[in-house]
């Protein structure tokens, strides 16, 4: 058992990473939370799927395609910027229930795996991309909470209101909850996205709203964390954040300014 605390209420809470245990069998809270969000996610989408013309099987084929390669990738992209000690421990490159799957990874490996679904299927890329993008920061939002009962992904030491209380090595600190954040900001993307996707003007759209809002959102947070992957003396999601929200808005802006010019052509047409 493990103990949290959120002092600036009062709040102490005691529970197991563990949320079912059957003989051997250990069911833990994070793979509860990640499940929940891809089934939450593919209900989603199948209610959506009339907006962008894709089919219920085709949705439910993507599905399981992609899931187990976007934890691949996710896995593989944490072991390489984790090279050294992984050569050094061969046993520990499947053992993920310490934590070790990097969001970004999951998020590389999807679009490419989405991109081949795609070709093979006579479907329109980035319309499935907008279909899948709302629901990805949903189950963003949701999985967070896996690492809350995981006690990872937390922040440095703090004493702002909204701070969190962990032993860490036998000690009591307070740190910014991270995952928190995190949750409830990917949260507000879902609620963003699920607006625009009612005023949606071309296709890539939520796409491309999505990568620019989320890269914000983990620039800022990661920078808080104490276990970031590093690149020298650099964090590397806030390197491939600045990356994608360079790519995410120049696309926006082109966009915007296609759209412009074709209403100012149609306007000059109608005279």
């Amino acid at each position: 058992m493990q103990t949290v605390k959120f002092p600036e209420i009062n709040l102490s809470l005691t529970f197991s990473e563990i949320a079912i245990q059957i003989g051997t069998l250990k069911i833990y809270w994070y793979a509860i939370f990640i499940t929940s969000a891809i089934v939450i996610a593919l209900v989603g989408m199948i209610i959506d799927r009339k907006i962008y013309n894709i089919e219920k099987q085709k949705i439910i084929e993507m599905i399981l395609i992609v899931i187990p390669i976007s934890f691949l990738s996710a896995r593989l992209y944490y072991i390489l910027f984790n090279l050294d000690y992984y050569l050094k421990n061969i046993n520990q490159i499947l053992d993920i229930r310490n934590g070790g799957l990097a969001i970004y990874g999951g998020i590389f490996g999807a679009i490419i795996a989405i991109g081949i679904f795609c070709r093979k299927r006579n479907i329109d890329f980035l319309d499935m991309l907008d279909m899948v993008v709302p629901y990805l920061a949903l189950g963003q939002s949701i999985g967070r909470w896996g690492n809350f009962f995981n006690i990872e992904a937390y922040g440095v030491q703090t004493q702002n209101i909204f701070r969190m209380g962990i032993i860490e090595n036998g000690r009591y600190i307070e740190v910014h909850p991270t995952f928190l954040y995190e949750s409830i900001c990917t949260f507000i993307l879902f609620l963003i996205l699920t607006y625009v996707k009612k005023h949606r003007q071309y296709k890539g759209q939520l796409t491309y709203i999505y990568l620019l809002i989320y890269s914000i959102i983990r620039a800022i947070i990661e920078g808080m964390r104490i276990d970031s992957l590093m690149l020298g003396d650099f964090r590397i999601s806030q390197i491939v954040s600045i990356i994608i929200f360079i790519i995410a808005f120049v696309l926006l802006i082109l966009k915007r300014n296609t759209i412009d010019n074709k209403v100012s052509y149609y306007k000059i047409w109608k005279g």
